[in-house]
This record gives C-alpha cells, sequence and structure tokens, in this order.
C-alpha cells in the first residue's frame, strides 16, 4: 500500500502528483488495466513470450557494447 505524507505547505495537487507517479513507478497502473477485463491463458502466454524475447533482445545489444 502506497502512502504520501505532506511535506510542509506541500499543496494537494502536488501530493496528487507524487501519488500518481509512485504508482506508475509500482507498476499499479499497467497491473489496473490489465485486470479490467479477462485475459485468455493463451494471451497471457503470448504477451509473456514477446517481453521475454524484448528484454532477451535488450540483454543482447547492451553486453555487445
Amino acid at each position: 500500500m502506497l502512502k504520501i505524507r505532506s511535506r510542509g505547505s506541500e499543496s494537494v495537487e502536488q501530493m496528487l502528483k507524487r501519488f500518481k507517479k509512485l504508482c506508475e513507478k509500482e507498476g499499479l497502473t499497467k497491473e489496473i488495466k490489465r485486470n479490467s477485463y479477462y485475459e485468455k491463458p493463451s494471451e497471457r502466454r503470448r504477451r509473456q513470450m514477446r517481453k521475454a524475447v524484448r528484454q532477451s533482445l535488450r540483454k543482447q545489444r547492451s553486453g555487445s557494447r
């Protein structure tokens, strides 16, 4: 659970902005969007495989430098 505490004379808008950044950093917004509809198991596996391929390509590119 994320908690935001006011920093001195910080406005509500600034606190909300920090909260949104923390949510984005933790990946909560992506997870909520992903769980907002049913994803078939085959689609989930396909998405995970694409993610793994992208990560391996990034590792190969960074390793060759």
